[in-house]
């Protein structure tokens, strides 16, 4: 009998296979993308020293919407992290989009941080 490997073991071995090439230098942090079914969440992080620099979440306190797991709150969270990013001096980041197809939520938040000041 053929068994089916789950969505997110598939997920998780795509987000390995990416970030054995991909790193966040103190130059140029990455900008990680985690998305749940009801949430999403954002940080910039440096490897080097593997440290958050920067995080924004829909479960942060400033945040304010009534549904945080669709595009619009993508989005807000997008701007949020790249106003925090901006403010401690970071403008270049690395997006790592976790594995997950870059279409939807995870496209809205990164469309969202670019429109706010990240460049990548």
């Amino acid at each position: 009998m053929i068994t089916k490997t789950s969505k997110n073991a598939a997920r998780l071995k795509r987000h390995a296979r990416v970030r054995a090439k991909l790193s966040g230098t103190p130059e140029r942090p990455r900008l990680n993308v985690f998305r749940s079914n009801k949430h999403i969440y954002a940080q910039v992080i440096d490897d080097v020293n593997g440290v958050t620099l920067v995080s924004a979440s829909t479960l942060d306190k400033d945040f304010n919407a009534e549904n945080g797991s669709d595009t619009a709150a993508a989005a807000k969270v997008g701007e949020l992290v790249a106003k925090r990013a901006s403010e401690k001096g970071i403008t270049n980041v690395v997006f790592d989009r976790g594995g997950y197809l870059y279409h939807g939520r995870v496209k809205a938040l990164a469309d969202a941080a670019r429109e706010a000041g990240l460049e990548f």
